[in-house]
């Protein structure tokens, strides 16, 4: 059994992250979903279908949440999963990060959320002109 993933992202987003992985990769190895989070959305029926997402997605080894920026709305619908068994949380996707994720699809749960945090901040680098780049 895999983790499976859901990605709750402001508008677009979600789905640009995960086509820009999954092309970079030529493959999805979890079973995904993203949840896009209009300005105009009704948050708890957002919240319901996050849940059903959740849902559809456990297939016993649990569910890793992606979201965008902490305190959002996309985030706090993501938090509103985390008294579901089996569901980890973290706010500040970015294309390593998901990439990280896809590259371990055969970690348990609390496993690969710590990479997807690893990946994350490991792919902040300030660049500098003589080419160099400086880890955050």
């Amino acid at each position: 059994m895999k983790v499976g993933l859901l990605i709750i992202a402001h508008d677009r987003l979600g789905a640009a992250l995960m086509d820009t992985a999954t092309g970079t990769l030529d493959r999805c190895p979890l079973h995904t979903s993203v949840l896009s989070v209009s300005r105009d959305c009704d948050p708890e029926e957002t919240r319901s279908q996050a849940r059903a997402l959740v849902r559809e997605l456990d297939q016993g080894a649990g569910v890793l949440v992606l979201t965008d920026m902490y305190g959002s709305t996309p985030s706090n619908v993501a938090c509103s999963l985390l008294d579901i068994p089996r569901v980890r949380v973290v706010a500040g996707i970015n294309l390593p990060m998901l990439i990280r994720v896809f590259n371990y699809p055969e970690l348990e749960l609390d496993e690969l959320t710590r990479r997807a945090v690893s990946g994350g901040s490991d792919g902040i680098v300030l660049c500098s002109e003589e080419g160099g780049a400086l880890r955050a």
